[in-house]
């Protein structure tokens, strides 16, 4: 199997399922219209609702929603082979991933661009409203240490990363007033991308210099920093460095992956993956569980995430221009993270099958696999350094890709310049959703404060959006410092896609009330049938062969409870769901459109 045939075929199936699914799921199902004002104009306080061109919301959205998940996870499943987690990450994200999104967009725009736990409360009740609020907060607060934990592995004692990354911010802050004063979106962003290659190329240059001993940080010192710059994020306004940071990131992103596209079409490297490995039943080194269910818990952004629905119900809908603008940022966006996804998946089956579980696996555990490394002592020497078990995925993408643009004869001698260039292309990709992430933990703590203190509710409160700000970073900046969160980063998969699943349960609900035919509603049930089950089959499945199996070196009786805590209240909210479900089922079609509008 040839890698173009993978891309081209990849790019075929999402850009026909644009043009035609997510036309027929945003007009006819969900039936948007121009009609009247989105939230971003009618609640417009300059701050958090603030209209924004559809391109740069676009880039906001994409930038927040795209983090580890569709670089790490398609790296990581790819011990199945090359077949499943293709599969997955195209039928996933147009039947699963790009629905979700958009109709937790349109949900939230409908409620005034509130929270998804606020639009569950008024759509299923308290019970269910409070249950998905817990389950966000939760969830929230584990996904942005452990970014976070990816973004220190990266930036430890890397002056050139930690200026690269740094340096995007004043940049950001810049393209933001100029675009306010000038309304110039083609001028400012120009200039905004040139500066930030200009800053991305300087980056070697400080090694070895005062400054750069200045911005060589060990962990620890990372660990406040990154805090530190999230609460900015947070709580300035939107147009200021959340936004137009996000917008310039995206062209990195989006340009890096164009640029591997292109390198993939010179190159046309060989897949030399098979198409299913012998640990599809289980007991692989990087996943120890079964195909199915861990593929879809694995791969999560780029074919379906939970996450998504914190940007769709947070950031993302104060700041829509027009209604017609949610196929481009919400359907739109999850099918060019699938791409990335792809490319990923790509980047990592390029590599012959004892090359990638030599990286990924410990030393220990590789040596039990019978393999030897075929061109992985080459790619260190290029590279510049040792390679074997650097798990977790990042350096997998990275000597990936570096091992397919090697293929171009002049591009060898750029070896560990492009290595180095692509580690720090991960850690902004990063950072942008825990930019975004943050945002969404403080819109979260206002909801829930709100309850016992009324003005902590108001988005505009200015001593309100500090607390609620400073409460957010210090919650996932303790685990980042202390390291708690690396013992439950585990049920980051399974916690994830249970939060896609409570999108999906909002979404259905939507689509009862305000599509003409009832049966529009399979194509929000459908996905969510599947990913529930398949949830609970993983969550079980961890907490019987893991966490509560002494003899397991995953062994944790913490892990396990919040599991279940996790799958309950899971169970909750769809037993909530189906009552509803019931009642809009019996009730007549009149009276549900009176209801929707």
């Amino acid at each position: 199997m040839n890698a173009i045939t993978i891309v081209i075929g990849s790019i075929c199936v999402l850009m026909i399922s644009y043009r035609l699914y997510g036309i027929f799921f945003t007009k006819k199902v969900l039936k948007i219209k121009d009609d009247t004002p989105t939230p971003a104009h009618a609640m417009e306080d300059g701050k958090d609702y603030v209209p924004t061109n559809k391109w740069v919301t676009f880039g906001h959205h994409f930038a927040a929603i795209a983090a580890a998940g569709p670089l790490v996870g398609p790296i990581l499943a790819a011990q199945f082979g090359y077949l499943p987690g293709l599969l997955w990450l195209l039928i996933g994200a147009v039947i699963g991933g790009a629905v979700h999104d958009a109709v937790v967009l349109f949900a939230s725009m409908r409620h005034g661009g509130k929270s998804l736990s606020e639009v569950m409360k008024k759509e299923l009740g308290p019970v269910a409203g409070f249950c998905t609020g817990l389950a966000m907060l939760f969830i929230i607060t584990i996904t942005m240490a452990g970014l976070s934990m990816v973004v220190l592995g990266a930036l430890e004692r890397n002056p050139w990363g930690t200026f690269a990354v740094g340096i995007t911010i004043p940049i950001a802050m810049l393209v933001g007033i100029a675009y306010r004063k000038t309304g110039n979106l083609i001028v400012t962003s120009t200039v905004g991308f040139i500066l930030l290659m200009i800053g991305v190329f300087l980056g070697p240059m400080i090694q070895g210099t005062a400054f750069g001993d200045f911005l060589t940080f060990d962990r620890d010192t990372l660990a406040i920093i990154l805090p530190i710059y999230a609460f900015f994020a947070a709580a300035l306004p939107v147009w200021l460095l959340l936004a137009p940071r996000d917008y310039l990131s995206s062209f990195m992103k989006i340009g890096v992956f164009i640029a591997l596209i292109i390198g993939v079409f010179f190159v046309n490297p060989v897949i030399q993956f098979p198409p299913i490995t012998e640990f599809i039943h289980g007991g692989g080194p990087v996943i120890a569980g079964p195909v199915w269910p861990f593929v879809s818990i694995t791969i999560a952004c780029g074919a379906i995430s939970g996450f998504h629905a914190f940007v769709g119900s947070g950031t993302t809908p104060k700041m829509i221009d027009r209604w017609e603008d949610i196929r481009i940022v919400g359907f739109g966006a999850m099918l060019v993270e699938s791409l990335v996804g792809v490319m990923a998946l790509i980047a990592a089956t390029a590599l012959h099958p004892a090359d990638y579980f030599a990286i990924n696996s410990a030393p220990a555990v590789f040596a039990t696999l019978g393999m030897e490394p075929v061109h992985l002592h080459a790619l260190a020497e290029s590279i510049g350094m040792d390679l074997e078990g650097r798990t977790g995925g990042a350096v997998t993408l990275a000597v990936g890709m570096t091992d397919i643009f090697t293929g171009i004869p002049w591009f060898a001698e750029l070896s560990s310049y492009f290595y180095q260039f692509v580690i720090m292309f991960e850690a902004v990709f990063i950072l942008t959703a825990i930019d975004a992430g943050t945002r969404v933990a403080r819109y979260l703590i206002q909801d829930f404060g709100g309850n016992v203190y009324k003005p902590l509710k108001r988005t505009n409160w200015i001593p309100g959006t500090i607390f609620a700000s400073a409460l957010a970073c210090f919650m996932w900046g303790y685990l980042l410092y202390s390291g708690d969160i690396s013992s439950i980063w585990v049920l980051f998969g399974v916690s994830n896609q249970l939060m896609a699943t409570i999108g999906l349960v909002c979404g259905v609900t939507i689509v009862l009330k305000v599509a003409d035919k009832r049966i529009y509603a399979l194509t929000c049930f459908i996905p969510l049938a599947y990913l529930y089950v398949t949830v609970n089959v993983a969550g079980f499945w961890m907490i019987k062969n893991v966490y509560w199996n002494t003899a397991a070196a995953g062994y944790n009786m913490l892990n396990g409870i919040l599991s279940v805590i996790m799958l309950m209240l899971g169970f909750i909210i769809v037993i909530a769901a189906i009552k509803k479900w019931a009642e809009l089922w019996k009730s007549p079609k009149f009276l549900l459109s009176q209801t929707a509008s």
